[in-house]
């Protein structure tokens, strides 16, 4: 994924960028509103001396542009945020309660926060997932499950990792799934799609509740993936997810990604629908005294999957505790597509399930599929639409960002870079409300925007895809050849599975 700048061999002093602590350019976090998350990387673009004169060279554009108003609306979001309300108090409103009205123009300091932080949670499946074909662990996340988050430099993030999901890549989406070139590999039918979390006491004291978070990855590079969906609707009942009404679908790639599996496979034995239903199951049963929130985010292809997958937890009861509490269910999602029809909007709907999409307006993605009869055609004629196979809607509020608002980023057409899902962190951690001047409200450092683009203005000089492997994970052994180094096998599914599957009545199929 990463573009290699020098192809020398010699070591390089690591680089760490902070995201949420004081930087360059300019501003400083609340600290007890979020979390500080590092990601540290080594870069051979950049020596130690020449970061110091970037730094530099940084602060003195910021301090030219960041006038005086600039300043007042970054304290005032940061006054707002320390003496008026805690998250603790709040969380159930920022967490869609009544459908976000009145916090998204202008727009609430905590709220960006939160959308932030998961949206965070999100990029870790992209820096943990192994994209490189010559690694033989392609397709793979990088790091073992119980040094997921440390080894992202998100230690502090607040979140432990309860489990690993895996999808089946023997599905026509090729641009999803990432393969090695070499013919001994971890896997040969399987990638590494996200993970289950779980928020650690301290963390949960900070949210008002238990936070059980599920992040799909979705795709960084590549928008092909588009053209790889079939663009038919197929009903969700037709892969055996219950549903009482047989008119509501969804797009049929979707739904095959997230219920098919291959049981000669030892990673994808069981569907990534049977791994979060069995999961999420078993969290809630663990933490059934406590208050608690299931919160799922995704971006691109991850944002259908989120979607998704907050359908069957909340159609099947998942959501719903063993003293009849209901567990909020809510998706926060980036740049994603369009999942179902009109019917499927209204059903997740109706199981209460709260969606916010946030979007750039000059991303392609969220405008597919459904690129003809959508939610923005008249509802009379959508009626008469509404048994097409093509015939989708969107689900739940939308926030709309629009780049061309950010002093920071280039004015490029280029469809990636619109898509990006950094680029959307750096407009959220900027955006006040329609008409209002972009301000960075955290400081959240715009260099991490050019992690996997090139999307930075070049009087920056921020390196285009600077974020790689130091020598493309290669290592000297003892006896001074350079190798790939092995790595501790991955867990695959919990002992416990086929109990939970079989009291679920999913155990039919194993």
């Amino acid at each position: 994924m990463a573009i290699s700048i020098y192809s020398t061999l010699l070591p390089f002093p690591k680089l760490t960028v902070s995201s949420r602590k004081y930087h360059p350019f300019g501003g400083s976090n609340p600290s007890n509103l979020t979390i500080p998350t590092t990601s540290t990387v080594t870069t051979k673009a950049l020596h130690s001396k020449t970061s110091d004169s970037l730094t530099s060279i940084i602060t003195e554009l910021e301090k030219e542009s960041l006038n005086k108003d600039d300043q007042n609306q970054r304290q005032e979001d940061i006054n707002t945020t320390h003496h008026e309300r805690r998250l603790s108090d709040v969380w159930r409103e920022l967490h869609g309660q009544d459908d976000w009205v009145g916090l998204l123009d202008p727009m609430d300091p905590l709220l960006r926060s939160e959308l932030i932080r998961y949206g965070e949670m999100a990029q870790a499946c992209y820096d943990a997932f192994d994209f490189d074909p010559f690694s033989k662990y392609c397709g793979s996340c990088r790091f073992v499950r119980r040094s997921f988050f440390p080894s992202l430099g998100m230690a502090h993030h607040g979140y432990h990792v309860s489990r690993y999901l895996f999808a089946t890549s023997n599905i026509n989406l090729p641009n999803f799934f990432k393969k090695s070139r070499w013919p001994k590999v971890w896997s040969k039918n399987a990638n590494w799609i996200g993970y289950i979390a779980v928020s650690d006491d301290e963390t949960t004291a900070r949210l008002g509740r238990r936070d059980i978070s599920i992040a799909w990855r979705g795709t960084v590079t590549r928008l092909e993936w588009i053209v790889d969906l079939m663009d038919f609707l197929k009903p969700v009942s037709g892969n055996k997810i219950p549903c009482p009404d047989p008119t509501v679908k969804v797009e049929s790639g979707f739904l095959d990604l997230y219920t098919d599996k291959d049981e000669t496979c030892r990673y994808s034995t069981f569907s990534a629908r049977e791994q979060i239903l069995t999961e999420i199951k078993r969290l809630v049963e663990e933490y059934s005294g406590e208050e608690l929130s299931i919160t799922i985010t995704g971006h691109s292809l991850g944002s259908a999957l989120a979607i998704l997958s907050s359908y069957d937890i909340t159609e099947m009861g998942l959501n719903v505790t063993a003293d009849g509490q209901v567990v909020p269910v809510s998706v926060l999602s980036f740049s994603g597509p369009r999942v179902g029809n009109v019917r499927f909007k209204e059903r997740l709907e109706s199981l209460g399930v709260k969606v916010l999409r946030v979007v750039n307006v000059h991303d392609v993605v969220p405008k597919s599929p459904g690129l003809f009869f959508n939610e923005h055609v008249a509802p009379r004629l959508m009626k008469l639409a509404e048994g097409l196979p093509w015939s989708y809607s969107h689900v739940g509020v939308q926030l709309e960002l629009d780049h061309k608002n950010s002093p920071f980023l280039k004015q490029t057409s280029d469809p990636v870079c619109a898509h990006n899902l950094e680029a959307h962190l750096h407009l959220l951690d900027g955006y006040h409300g329609k008409g209002h001047r972009f301000v960075l409200a955290s400081g959240r450092d715009p260099a991490l925007v050019n992690k996997a683009s090139d999307f930075l203005k070049d009087h920056y000089l921020v390196p285009p895809y600077w974020r790689q492997d130091e020598n493309k994970g290669m290592v000297r052994s003892k006896d001074g050849r350079w190798i790939q180094p092995e790595r501790p096998k991955l867990d695959d599914h919990p002992e416990d599975i086929h109990h939970h599957l079989k009291q679920l009545g999913l155990a039919s199929d194993h």
